[in-house]
């Protein structure tokens, strides 16, 4: 089967006209400014009714809503904690208004503070979300400055033996050396390091990374596992598992976005064909699955044993389209059925799975899946979802009018 071959029944849905193709998207942005005006009244709101117990870090970045219907404030050490000044870098390029990049400084600077957390993998989802888009849009040099050594933070959880940095340092009981799929997406902020300092430091860790990934985390029909846990004396394999999905031998929904995005930015960073061929191997799993429904918006796991009773993720179907857009510009032969995938994931999510004005405490997206097993963030708006819709919503924006896409 080639790469750009998908089943009839798929391919007749994406031959259809684009739902809403001319009004949706301007409609939908039009939303995503006043919930992210509600929002930015509702944060203060939370952190006065909860604030930080004596000792630790204050909330100060949304992330989703309680069982209650409250929103939820998470501090700077929180693992979201830059996806939502990242929303607001987006949203301010998405419209142009000043008030939206006013916003996402203040947002920005309340998680400097984790350019130094040795602790922590996700540094990079963390600061190159926030820090990282705010300077693509605006140059700002102490911004550049805190990517950097955030890079130099995130270098210190790499172990050579191993080839990849640690992911989590909690449940050492469980496993040694942890390296989980979603660590893919901390790369970019290796990547981004070495161009603005001229460290090749990091890009070599980021390669490696990538390789010891491309090499261990795959199953032959190219789906990911979660977490592979490693032997730091010898390297190798200890164990194949999951954390967040439904079995160690299912397809988390949200670790296959992880994988198609990850391999498509190292892609574009290395121009190491391998990647990319990964990349569409990925693609081609995803698009392909006989689970996969016929809105494109997938359940939690693709082997969830309830389907079709089972949630949605809406934020692994956002990433998934960030990154089929972006995939879309390195494939020539599979261009169009990505671009075309893309579309009717963000008419799905943009016409079925979107908040009323007003509602949901200023979140977009309803119906993310954050972690199934552990009964955690189940069919609620999650912030992240948000982060890359409203990415995947500019790269849509781009391409449609001819112009390339805003990297770096």
């Amino acid at each position: 089967m080639k790469l750009h071959t998908l089943g009839l029944g798929l391919l007749s849905l994406l031959a259809a006209p684009a739902l809403g193709q001319s009004s949706l998207p301007k409609k939908t942005l039009k939303l995503a400014e006043k919930q992210a005006t509600l929002m930015l009244e509702q944060v203060p709101l939370a952190v006065q009714q909860k604030p930080a117990a004596p000792g630790k870090l204050p909330p100060v970045s949304p992330r989703s809503l309680t069982p209650a219907g409250e929103l939820a404030v998470v501090p700077s050490k929180d693992w979201t904690s830059g996806f939502f000044p990242g929303y607001l870098w987006l949203l301010s390029e998405a419209t142009g208004q000043p008030k939206w990049q006013t916003a996402a400084r203040t947002y920005t600077a309340n998680i400097e503070r984790e350019k130094l957390d040795v602790t922590s993998h996700d540094v990079g989802f963390k600061i190159y979300c926030s820090f990282g888009s705010g300077y693509r849009l605006t140059q700002d040099a102490a911004y550049r400055e805190v990517i950097v050594q955030a890079a130099r933070t995130l270098s210190t959880r790499f172990n050579p033996k191993v080839g990849a940095t640690r992911s989590w340092d909690h449940h050492r009981e469980t496993w040694g050396y942890p390296v989980i799929i979603d660590n893919m997406m901390n790369l970019e902020l290796l990547f981004a390091a070495t161009r603005l300092s001229g460290d090749s430091s990091f890009y070599k860790v980021a390669v490696s990374h990538a390789n010891k990934t491309l090499a261990n985390h795959f199953r032959p029909d190219f789906s990911s596992y979660h977490v592979v846990d490693y032997d730091t004396l010898t390297g190798s394999v200890v164990k194949r598992t999951t954390h967040q999905g439904a079995a160690n031998e299912s397809a988390w929904a949200r670790g296959q976005g992880w994988a198609l995005y990850g391999f498509t930015m190292c892609y574009r960073e290395t121009k190491n064909k391998a990647y990319l061929a990964q990349a569409e191997q990925v693609a081609r799993f995803i698009l392909n699955h006989p689970n996969l429904p016929k809105d494109l918006v997938p359940y939690w796991d693709f082997n969830a044993p309830g389907i079709p009773n089972e949630p949605r993720d809406a934020s692994a179907a956002a990433i998934m389209a960030s990154a089929l857009y972006e995939l879309s510009t390195y494939s020539p032969a599979s261009a169009d059925l990505y671009r075309r995938s893309a579309d009717k994931i963000m008419d799905s999510l943009g016409k079925h799975y979107t908040a009323k004005p007003g509602s949901s405490r200023g979140f977009l997206l309803l119906h993310s899946t954050g972690h199934k097993p552990a009964n955690s963030e189940i069919d609620v708006p999650i912030i992240y979802a948000d982060y890359y819709f409203m990415e995947a919503f500019l790269r849509r924006r781009s391409l449609a009018a001819g112009k390339p896409l805003s990297l770096r």
